[in-house]
């Protein structure tokens, strides 16, 4: 079942158990999942299989409270080899607070969390959920891939992954993190040691530009802050990235993980999971205010809080949001197999989105409001050589519709002004970012984004800023980087000076 290279890594991984696992398997006649566990177990005597009935068939737990229907490879394989290691005795790499958090709930939580192998967002959400299981006796997860188990797909009426069931009910939908699983339970952290820290630079946003920035001011030598809402921003929603110079290939989650670990190797106080309320310039410093109602002194900042997916803004697109609109085909378009797709917008992502969905889905159309399609030419060339795409141009979407979920799309020919009406089942939107600058009062233009000069100085003394949320006209990684490190070096320039 393993090739030769994933065989060697896991038996790395395997060598680290650091105590008996007990695989307890209901596999019926599905031999892959008997092939996995099997060759799973004969690489350690830590390992042992018990044959069992389980609620779900073919499914296997690890341990008494983790439970995988379905073989976890893809992208859920690191979800395994995780929740082996932590079943083992392993400590989970969670903050102490939220270990305490996650003990201190009360009650029997019984989640669900159904998952595409193909989906990029998944493993975050049933790792988060499998630490939460090995910490708290009162919770359990099973992993649900949906190929394997259509029939509870199609009843639940489930049109996007990760979604997560609580005790049966819908919980959410989407990347979540541990700290927002928390959150969302009603379990609220202590921010309290963080009202009236005080740094020499604070950088607001943990993407590229913000990872960036905290970096070259910690080799700085002056004291680094980092606030960010979610780190990694939204490049943790992206899989291929094939344009980061030095690096041929890597994904999203993966890219985000490494900025971490960079940032940690210097002495940068990260707080994850905070939204910042406020941006004020004081008389010698600029006051940070969390949400929370914490508030952070700097004397300096760097803003670097990216951008998010644009919306359409008509009738049925918040309606049928995860009811067949969607905003990441590599998550959702195994959900839609054999179906018919619209995807908005013909830029770079959207003419991405449209070649990935047309090997999965049975049509997709194409619908921008130019003239012209807007991607690199490249991509229009693969897109046209697909049988299953079309492209309608001079078009504007006006309304989804649908009852429980989408059946249809209507939009309008711009030249001609008639509107024509598309029976299918699924809208994918894909027409570009809006900053993320709405806390802080600085000089904007007519989009939103922070204008700032060749040093990513705003025109307000002190605070500066990176990336996505400014004016700088091309939103991309490496772009964000050296917005970053600018940003940052202008503002310890600033400091030096004043």
């Amino acid at each position: 079942m393993f090739n030769a290279e994933i065989k060697a890594q896991l038996k790395q991984y395997i060598g680290m158990l650091e105590g008996p696992v007990v695989l307890k398997v209901s596999a019926g006649e599905d031999k892959d999942m008997e092939d996995f566990v099997n060759e799973i177990a004969s690489m350690s005597d830590l390992i042992s299989i018990v044959p069992t009935e389980l609620p779900r068939t073919p499914s296997f737990t690890v341990g008494d409270r983790i439970t995988f229907a379905g073989v976890p490879m893809g992208h859920e394989f690191t979800s395994f080899v995780m929740s082996l290691l932590q079943v083992s005795g392993r400590k989970p790499k969670v903050d102490d607070k939220v270990i305490d958090q996650i003990k201190d709930l009360r009650g029997v939580y019984v989640f669900e969390t159904y998952i595409n192998l193909t989906c990029h967002n998944c493993p975050e959400v049933v790792q988060a959920l499998n630490i939460m299981s090995i910490l708290n006796p009162s919770i359990t997860n099973v992993m649900i891939d949906g190929a394997k188990f259509k029939s509870e797909v199609e009843e639940r009426d489930i049109m996007a992954v990760p979604s997560v069931y609580l005790n049966g009910e819908f919980f959410e939908s989407g990347r979540l993190t541990v700290e927002e699983i928390l959150a969302k339970l009603g379990s609220k952290a202590d921010t309290s040691d963080l009202d009236g820290k005080e740094y020499d630079m604070l950088v607001v946003g943990g993407g590229p530009a913000g990872a960036s920035a905290a970096v070259y001011a910690a080799r700085k030598g002056i004291s680094t802050g980092l606030i960010s809402e979610r780190f990694g921003g939204q490049v943790m929603d992206t899989l291929g990235i094939e344009n980061l110079i030095g690096t041929s290939y890597t994904e999203g989650p993966k890219l985000v993980a490494q900025l971490e670990e960079h940032v940690k190797e210097y002495e940068v106080d990260n707080h994850n999971l905070q939204k910042v309320a406020s941006v004020k310039k004081r008389d010698h410093n600029v006051e940070v205010a969390l949400e929370s109602g914490a508030k952070i002194h700097a004397r300096t900042v760097v803003v670097a809080t990216g951008a998010r997916w644009k919306e359409l803004g008509i009738p049925g697109e918040a309606e049928f949001k995860n009811k067949g609109v969607a905003y990441c085909p590599h998550c959702d378009g195994p959900t839609f197999k054999g179906k018919r797709v619209a995807v908005i917008g013909g830029g770079n992502s959207g003419i991405e989105a449209a070649i990935d969905l047309a090997g999965i889905v049975g049509h997709v159309t194409v619908f921008e409001y130019q003239p012209e399609l807007k991607a690199d030419q490249v991509l229009q060339d693969k897109l046209y050589s697909l049988k299953n795409v079309e492209v309608i141009t001079d078009a504007q979407t006006t309304e989804i519709i649908g009852e429980e979920k989408v059946n249809s799309i209507r939009y309008r020919e711009r030249k001609s002004g008639q509107v024509k009406t598309m029976d299918l089942e699924g809208v994918f939107v894909q027409i570009g970012l809006v900053p993320n600058t709405e806390f802080i009062d600085v000089e904007k233009d007519k989009y939103g984004q922070i204008i700032v000069n060749d040093h990513g100085a705003t025109n307000i003394g002190r605070i500066f800023a990176a990336g996505d949320c400014t004016n700088v006209p091309y939103k991309q990684i490496s772009v964000a980087m050296g917005q970053g490190s600018t940003a940052s070096l202008g503002a310890f320039d600033y400091l030096i000076r004043n």
